[in-house]
């Protein structure tokens, strides 16, 4: 079998670039890939070309993005949600066995070799535990980003929440408000398919951006005032300039989408401006500590999540929506780009 990993290049360029597996150490283990998620939001925005680190380097010591092409951090290995199975394990290694079921948060390849003590953002790496639903896996850091968002929003018992953008992020976020004590919870989606999904998973009212008035329509409907808080999950300007226009005077906007380009469509000296809204950016990478850092941190969160699975307290029915096998990434690339009403999660198959 032909051992390739993916690659982006640049703007929608990808590439397979073959590699050999070293000799295994006595301490290391290998994996074999079953599947790997593709991030609709990150990803894709590799993939366009539109992140700032296609032309820019982030310092991590000034944390300042430095403009220039030299800079450019392409090509880079995609992807951040792998689970694979054990097939190899080294003479010292206590941790794992061969046919253990592994999470990583590394790109999409055909095999992943790591130190049976290897310490992650997420804490040490372990087996999945037994009996773990494979598919749920592929989800274990898309729902921490909802978690976080739902964390850095502080809702309350009681609280009205609104969340715009249903894609995967979005509609775990409606799940996690509800489970951290919001009552009362409404959703914005241009896409018919993620409306229905999201009244599935709780929410209360559902609205179409393109064809309402979203400010209007949700201060006019539900409980009086507006919501307490909004979380925008798209990474649309639009979308975020709905979210503060949605929210109660003072309120509070959890942007936790990845915002691309130019602000076009946000109006800060609207309602912004003059209902005093509160704006925070959800971000648990990059060394961004937990707000409520060091009782919270990136493993909590990843096992915190694991157990709401296992809990069956998160639904993730009709969530992946395509399979395809690796070999056609590029396909799986372009379907999300270019028809993104068709999907809601794509996952490459590997076996």
């Amino acid at each position: 079998m032909e051992l390739q990993e993916l690659l982006a290049k640049g703007s929608r360029e990808l590439e397979f670039k073959s590699y050999k597996e070293r000799r295994l150490k006595p301490n290391h283990v290998r994996a074999e890939a079953i599947l790997s998620g593709i991030s609709h939001g990150t990803e894709l925005n590799f993939y366009r070309g539109t992140a700032p680190f296609y032309n820019k380097i982030f310092d991590m010591k000034l944390r300042v993005f430095l403009e220039g092409h030299n800079f450019s951090s392409y090509p880079i290995k995609s992807g951040y949600e792998w689970l694979g199975k054990i097939i190899a394990i080294g003479e010292r290694v206590n941790n794992f066995k061969v046919g253990d079921l592994v999470h990583l948060p590394l790109g999409h390849r055909t095999t992943h070799t790591f130190a049976d003590d290897w310490q992650t953002n997420y804490g040490v790496v372990k087996p999945l535990p037994e009996g773990f639903n494979p598919d749920d896996s592929i989800f274990l850091a898309l729902a921490g980003v909802g978690l976080q968002a739902v964390h850095d929003a502080h809702i309350k018992v009681g609280d009205r929440v609104v969340v715009f953008g249903l894609g995967t992020i979005g509609l775990f976020t409606i799940q996690l408000a509800r489970l951290n004590g919001a009552t009362w919870i409404d959703a914005v989606d241009p896409i018919p398919a993620r409306r229905a999904l999201a009244k599935k998973l709780g929410a209360n009212e559902v609205y179409n951006p393109i064809e309402q008035n979203i400010g209007k329509e949700i201060k006019s409907l539900g409980p009086e005032g507006g919501p307490d808080i909004a979380i925008e999950a798209s990474g649309n300007y639009n979308a975020l300039h709905d979210a503060i226009r949605s929210v109660r005077m003072a309120g509070t906007v959890v942007a936790a989408g990845f915002y691309q380009g130019d602000a076009v469509g946000l109006r800060l000296g609207e309602e912004w401006h003059h209902n005093r809204v509160t704006m925070y950016s959800s971000m648990g990478v990059w060394k961004c500590p937990h707000r409520d850092y060091p009782s919270w941190n990136r493993a909590r969160i990843h096992d915190t999540i694991k157990t709401l699975f296992q809990e069956k307290k998160l639904k993730v029915d009709g969530f992946i929506t395509h399979r395809i096998p690796f070999q056609k990434a590029s396909e799986a690339y372009e379907l999300i780009d270019k028809n993104p009403k068709e999907v809601i999660k794509v996952v490459l198959t590997y076996q």
